[in-house]
Order: structure tokens, then sequence, then C-alpha cells
């Protein structure tokens, strides 16, 4: 052997090799951070076909970087997340209505973007009936984006990295509206909260059980609220006159999209997930406290023409009848819907 490559020169040389070898063959393997999309074991079927968009890792990055841009606005300055902010549980916490282009007020509070893949239709009045429609209406919602995607596409055409970015994701650098709206389908469907206290208990996880209030409180859930919150999406999506009354404007909710009588003042049942993330609440942000929506039901509920029926007791009386220690129990079981790990979730950020 050549005495030069023997002692410490030859154990560093030999080091550097390893090394070498080491990464050529990470670069050989598939990062592993994106698992693409999987079903919850607690959670139903999805409604979304998959098969029409698989996910794969390019799709959903390049969809999380459209999320995140503000180039979808007609001056660039708003994003799909400037009103959907993930430490919210993409809500615009703390804005009884969401503030969108020049700062022009809209009129109804941000809902969240979760468990989207479950959805049959979209927005308080269910206006829009597949996810894939989702993001043309405030792209073209003169108070929120104010664009059109006509001029968004184009504006994508002409970006240095998007046209690589789509032939990645779709095989080609054409940037149609189709793969447009996929690849944002693509981000938001894997948006899915399903870790929470109350998921760990219902999948078995860790041991993980219920404390006596909470037990209590899942148990007043189920007597008083299950029927229009269902598990385990914590929503029926149905939409129903909760008996908040009309509210300044005069929103009409469901009634504006099907122009039926019988869905004035209705609006789409929303999940109880994340409430710690996603105040205010009511479909125009009205209440600013679950005290104050547990309150509501309690001893506030409006005689309206479309009232739920839920909401009418055989003596005449409306609204749910719940003792101190009730109300004590059921917030605390609300608590075990709080997903801390779908609102930090890096894969979800724009840092990505």
């Amino acid at each position: 052997m050549n005495s030069r490559l023997t002692g410490r020169p030859f154990a560093m040389l030999c080091l550097v090799l390893a090394c070498a070898v080491a990464c050529n063959k990470a670069a050989d393997v598939a990062p592993d951070w994106f698992s693409g999309f999987k079903k919850p074991a607690n959670f139903p079927e999805p409604v979304y076909d998959l098969n029409a968009n698989p996910i794969n890792q390019a799709g959903f990055e390049l969809g999380r970087k459209l999320f995140h841009d503000p180039l979808l606005s007609r001056n660039n300055t708003i994003s799909c997340a400037s009103c959907h902010i993930q430490s919210s549980a993409f809500t615009h916490h703390g804005h009884d209505v969401s503030h969108g282009i020049d700062d022009k007020l809209g009129t109804r509070n941000a809902p969240p973007i979760m468990n989207l893949a479950w959805n049959k239709n979209f927005f308080w009045d269910g206006g829009v009936f597949h996810l894939d429609m989702l993001a043309i209406a405030p792209i073209e919602n003169p108070v929120e984006m104010d664009e059109s995607v006509v001029n968004v596409l184009a504006k994508l055409r002409k970006h240095t990295l998007y046209p690589r970015l789509f032939e990645k994701a779709f095989g080609s650098p054409e940037i149609s509206t189709a793969n447009f709206l996929k690849a944002l389908s693509q981000f938001m469907l894997m948006a899915v909260s399903s870790n929470a206290k109350y998921d760990k208990v219902m999948r078995g996880e860790d041991h993980t059980t219920f404390t006596a209030d909470e037990q209590a409180g899942y148990a007043v859930y189920q007597q008083h609220c299950a029927s229009c919150h269902a598990e385990p999406l914590f929503t029926d999506q149905s939409f129903r006159d909760n008996g908040l009354g009309p509210n300044p404007i005069n929103d009409q909710g469901r009634y504006m999209i099907t122009l039926n009588g019988a869905d004035s003042y209705t609006f789409k049942v929303p999940s109880l997930r994340n409430l710690k993330y996603t105040a205010p609440y009511m479909h125009d942000g009205r209440l600013l406290t679950l005290e104050a929506v547990i309150a509501h039901y309690r001893r506030e509920v409006r005689e309206t023409p479309n009232l739920d029926p839920l909401l009418r007791n055989p003596d005449g009386t409306r609204g749910i009848v719940l003792s101190e220690a009730e109300k004590t129990d059921l917030l605390a079981f609300l608590q075990t819907l709080n997903d801390e790990k779908f609102v930090t979730d890096p894969l979800l950020g724009i840092g990505n």
C-alpha cells in the first residue's frame, strides 16, 4: 500500500468518499415529508373524487404557492392566505367580516379551510358545489381579490417560475384554468384536521381518554348538538335558521342562491372543530366568544319564519335548555376538538 494513503490522511479520504456515496444515495430517495392524502381512520370516505385530481407532491407544492401568492389579486396585494390564516385554522381571526382588496369590507365571516374533501358544497350559502370551482368566487369578488381568472392566468404565464412548476405538477407548462384550479384544490384537500384530543380518543391512540368533565360534556353535546353538528366532521352540512335574526345588511343566506322562501336566513352549519382559533362566530361574526354562542342558544333565539324546528320546545319556548353545570361541561368537551397540529403543521405553511 502506498504510504501516502496510510494513517490520518487515508482515514480522511475514506470519510469523504463515504459521505459522497451517502449523499448520492440520499439524492436518489424521494423526500419523505410528503405522504399524500390519507383518510383519517375515524372519518368517512371523502366526497371529493380524488381519482379525478390525484394529489402529488408537485401539485400540492404548486397549490400551496398559489394559495399564498398575492398575484391572484388585482393589485397583487391579497392572497388566499390573507383571509385564511393557518394559525387561525385558516380563518380571518378577530375580524367579524373579512377585509379584502384596498381594505374593503366583505359581508360575511371567513369560513375555515378545513376537511374540505368531505364537503358537498361551500360558503355560508352553499353557492359553490365543487371544490375545484371554489377559488373563482374570491378571485372575482370585487371586495375580496377583484381580479379575473383570465388575468390571473396571464400573470402566471409571464412569471419566471410558474410554467416550470405547472409542468412539474401536470406534465405540461401550459397554465390552463383547469390545472390552476386543481392545484389549489390539491393544497386545500391536504388541510385535514383530524388530530384533536377527540380524534385520539375515538381512535384509541396513546391510551388517550376524556376527563370526567369532558366526558360529561360529550354527553351534553350528543343530546343537544349532534343533530346539526354531526360527528366526526361536527357538521351535517345542512342549511338552518338558528334564530339569529336579520343583520343590518339583511343577509338572507341560502335564499340568495335558491330564491326559495324556505331558505330565507338559513346558513350552512359550521363545524365545531378548532373553535379555539376561529373566533368570532356565526356567518357575520356577531358573537365574539363561545360563551356568547351558548348564551344565544340558551336564551336569545329569536322567532323567525324558518326557525329550525330543533330550536322549538314543546312548551312553546325557544332554544336549548342547559344548566350552568352542563354549559361548563360542554365548553370542556369543545376544547377537545382543537387541533394544535393542524394550525402549526409546516406542511401547510408559506415557509416551505
